[in-house]
């Protein structure tokens, strides 16, 4: 069976990375999306199961120490897990699984799975960033001045990260992020894992081809 892909996803917060992966999700066929386990409040509108996994730090700490996480972080002040068996089981069964992971949690996906599709969602300035986090109203003061520190260090994995896509104007944003998706599809190797297509080539071809 052909195996799927696995594309993560990071940026700093205020970069527009959620909208853009849902976005995505709901442009492309055959692209699942895993859903995070976290220990943060949910924020208006989240639904439990939809857009995070909201546990329990006590249960957070009892799935890390069985195991089930293929990455986990601390990402301002909250913990943040991506389960082992959302991942491996969809991948043996053919289909693309898109990681919204932050930097920490990037790093250890690329140890496990160096061959995965890495970008990174930048916005178009610092001062647009300021201004989409102070828009949300959804942090104090201090929480803010840590999600203005942590971004500042995050913009600086970027060079970590193989694709780079600015997030200036959504639309545009969401056809680099597809033309990064179907570019690692159209990949020979991927292609030839399709065995009826080899199959279909086979008959009538001069013997000199050798498609395996």
């Amino acid at each position: 069976m052909e195996q799927g892909d696995l594309f993560v996803v990071s940026a700093p917060s205020g970069a527009g990375k959620t909208t853009l992966c849902k976005r995505l999700l709901g442009s492309v066929t055959g692209l699942s999306f895993s859903i995070s386990h976290t220990t943060r409040q949910p924020r208006r509108g989240e639904v439990d199961g939809r857009d995070y996994f909201f546990v329990s730090r006590d249960r957070f700490d009892a799935m890390r120490q069985a195991g089930e996480f293929l990455e986990w972080a601390e990402v301002h002040g909250n913990l943040y897990g991506t389960a082992k068996v959302q991942v491996l089981e969809r991948l043996k069964e053919g289909l693309d699984i898109l990681l919204d992971v932050d930097v920490q949690g990037a790093r250890q996906i690329r140890g496990i799975f160096p061959d995965a599709v890495q970008v990174f969602i930048l916005p178009p300035s610092w001062k647009e960033l300021e201004r989409r986090l102070r828009a949300r109203g959804s942090e104090g003061s201090e929480r803010l001045k840590l999600r203005l520190s942590n971004a500042a260090a995050e913009i600086d994995a970027v060079h970590e990260y193989e694709f780079t896509v600015v997030n200036s104007d959504l639309e545009t944003a969401l056809e680099e992020m597809k033309a990064i998706l179907t570019a690692r599809r159209c990949r020979t190797t991927r292609v030839l894992e399709k065995k009826e297509l080899v199959e279909a080539l086979r008959p009538g071809r001069p013997s000199g081809l050798d498609i395996k």
